[in-house]
């Protein structure tokens, strides 16, 4: 059956997982910091060696002993390092304007992060700035609605490196709630990513536009 805990997480963990991001993000302003973490790019927990030193005094919450819950933090932290030059200053802008406009009151936490993009939402706006084609970004999202963990990983680097090279953003505390609980809660996770994009297409398409391929891109 099914768990609720992935679709509605507690604000506890909310807040932790947007914690883990920001002491990462803090890591990658030292060079040698972000080298290490990247070196982790694309690979499992156990090849990734060079990031134990940073991440395991971290982790030491009992529930991101979970295998899956381990590797999504392995490997959101090694994304974040192999961020290219521009999204990190974007990071670093963002994470000032957060600063001074304080933590959510806990009553609205949970209600702001799902207003957060996730990764449908942001293969939406590609679509929307015409950095990616309709077709390609649902064939993704449909793809990766049927895929293991397992192989999600292996296509996120590029794809997040894709989104990234073009200013779309990439919400890491978002993916990272999704990447632990994936193989516990495929469907609804994947059914939220394809929610979001169709609503990120609908809301900025103008009025008379529609979803669909135009009538010679159907024959």
């Amino acid at each position: 059956m099914t768990t609720t805990t992935a679709a509605t997480p507690p604000a506890d963990r909310l807040a932790s997982q947007s914690a883990f991001v920001a002491y990462v993000l803090k890591l990658c302003e030292n060079n040698k910091n972000r080298a290490d973490l990247r070196s982790g790019l694309g690979r499992p927990v156990e090849r990734s060696n060079y990031m134990h030193r940073l991440l395991v005094p971290r982790l030491m919450d009992e529930e991101v002993h979970h295998r899956d819950a381990r590797r999504a933090h392995y490997a959101v932290a090694s994304l974040i390092a192999a961020r290219p030059r521009a999204a990190r200053d974007a990071d670093a802008q963002a994470a000032e304007e957060a600063a001074e406009a304080g933590p959510p009151q806990d009553s609205a936490r949970v209600t702001e992060w799902w207003n957060r993009p996730n990764l449908g939402a942001s293969l939406a706006e590609a679509v929307n700035k015409k950095f990616i084609k309709p077709d390609t970004a649902e064939a993704d999202l449909h793809l990766m609605a049927r895929q293991s963990s397992d192989a999600i990983h292996i296509r996120l680097p590029a794809l997040t490196r894709q989104l990234l090279d073009k200013g779309v953003t990439v919400d890491w505390a978002v993916l990272l709630h999704d990447l632990t609980w994936w193989n516990r809660d495929q469907d609804r996770i994947a059914t939220r990513w394809l929610e979001s994009y169709f609503r990120v297409r609908t809301r900025d398409l103008p009025d008379h536009d529609e979803l669909s391929s135009t009538p010679e891109e159907n024959h």
